[in-house]
């Protein structure tokens, strides 16, 4: 029996795509981002939305891009996993990052995007009823998350860190 190949689906900064078994999908770049994983064990599906601000309201022009934010990109990354198959109900979330990646003397809470892209993610799965099972947040260190859709373990590789398995 020939092994099965398995391919990396990449997502980029304010991207978001979908994996399934055997193959994992990967983002890097994770300072004040935070890598949403959203999955169904039992399908061997997951979804990545690279979520780099919090509220599209913070959006300037009149096209959003979905995926840059957390309010959007979450459930319009279920919606696209529904169209595989998947029922809401049966996810489960695994999130990464939102890293405070600058030290600044005022006490600004614009300043504070990694923090506050964590309270938003975990505010939409929230109201979405998707369990958060494991997480990686906060911290100084930029991220590379890959999970894998076969086992549903998301690796996560922090700058100086090493490599830890959630």
């Amino acid at each position: 029996m020939l092994a099965s190949i398995s391919t990396v689906v990449k997502v980029g900064i304010a991207q978001m795509d979908i994996a399934k078994s055997p193959n994992t999908i990967r983002t890097s770049g994770l300072g004040s981002c935070v890598g949403v994983v959203l999955y169904d064990e039992s399908k061997e599906i997951a979804g990545l939305v690279h979520v780099m601000l919090p509220d599209s309201k913070l959006g300037r022009s009149e096209s959003i891009n979905v995926a840059k934010f957390a309010d959007t990109g979450i459930p319009a990354m279920v919606e696209q996993l529904k169209r595989e198959g998947v029922h809401s109900f049966k996810l489960k979330a695994k999130i990464a990052g939102g890293a405070q990646m600058f030290q600044f003397t005022s006490n600004r809470d614009s300043m504070r995007i990694g923090p506050r892209n964590v309270e938003a993610v975990k505010q939409q799965l929230k109201m979405l009823s998707i369990p958060i099972v494991a997480e990686d947040t906060g911290g100084s260190s930029g991220r590379t998350i890959e999970f894998d859709t076969s086992t549903s373990v998301l690796h996560i590789r922090t700058v100086n860190q090493g490599v830890k398995e959630i």
